[in-house]
């Protein structure tokens, strides 16, 4: 009997510290997920010529996704985007360690391809102890020339939407490996002329990935659509229908990985970038 009821109290007592652990466990992930929001939502630029908004919904409470802008001392504008691979946590701890690395790189180098190289060197050794890896896309808009040079590690190609034609394709092809995947990298770069109302579309693969009910995928076919339908408004709207058309087509479901935007628009009254 006094053997039944210790048995009672060790499972009561157990039960209790596992409680404990729970709430503590949850209070350290949203305290994780706040930090990263606050990083990822920080003050975006203001920049003569364009602007530029993000937009990120990490599957879990904390993601791996991860957008950035940087305004350069000559003017331009600096965007990344990227992917951690892994979720949670560790993702999001990686995401962190991707933003200083970025942060650093822009501080000391004059190009997207400079940037990616510093980046490799800075972060391929711990990504090799973590067995991880992380793809960037990461460009250089800038306001005087109306020229985007970019580079990419890995990433999808972002969309280049033409105001005029009203018409969607990605930016002309760029190869480069993944941040983390070889050692002494050196990343190529392209470049393309941007217009007046010329829009930009970042994204991470969450978004043509995500499913509905019926493991449907969202695909190209309806961003696309959804993109020129609502070429005549500004990026944070057209955001906003980029995220309510995958809200639509999910109905609620749960998502697998993050979803991740970042829209960068040419925005100029004097049409000089206009042929």
């Amino acid at each position: 009997m006094y053997f039944i009821k210790d048995l009672s109290f060790v499972a009561s007592k157990i039960s209790a510290e596992k409680q404990m652990i729970d709430k503590t466990l949850e209070r350290e992930i949203h305290l994780a997920s706040n930090i990263q929001m606050k990083l990822l939502n920080g003050k975006i630029p203001k920049f003569e010529g364009g602007e530029v908004l993000g937009i990120s919904l990490p599957a879990r409470l904390v993601g791996g996704d991860y957008y950035d802008f940087y305004l350069l001392g000559n003017g331009k504008i600096r965007v990344v985007i990227g992917d951690v691979m892994g979720k949670g946590i560790p993702a999001a701890m990686l995401m962190i360690l991707t933003r200083g690395a970025f942060r650093s790189a822009s501080e000391s180098t004059d190009s997207p391809g400079k940037t990616l190289t510093a980046m490799n060197q800075a972060l391929y050794e711990d990504l090799r102890t973590l067995k991880s890896f992380v793809t960037l896309f990461c460009a250089d808009w800038d306001p005087q020339t109306g020229i985007l040079t970019y580079a990419n590690a890995g990433h999808n190609l972002p969309l280049f939407i033409d105001g005029k034609e009203r018409t969607v394709k990605e930016l002309p092809k760029v190869s480069g490996i993944m941040i983390g995947g070889l050692p002494n990298q050196v990343y190529k770069e392209g470049a393309i002329q941007l217009k007046n109302d010329d829009i930009i579309f970042f994204y991470t693969d969450g978004i043509l990935e995500a499913q509905n009910k019926d493991g449907h995928q969202y695909k190209m076919e309806r961003l696309v659509h959804t993109l020129v339908s609502n070429i005549d408004k500004g990026i944070k709207e057209m955001g906003q229908r980029v995220v309510d058309s995958v809200n639509l087509f999910t109905e609620g479901v749960p998502q697998k990985d993050d979803i991740t935007m970042v829209l960068l628009k040419v925005i100029n009254g004097n049409n000089q970038y206009r042929v």
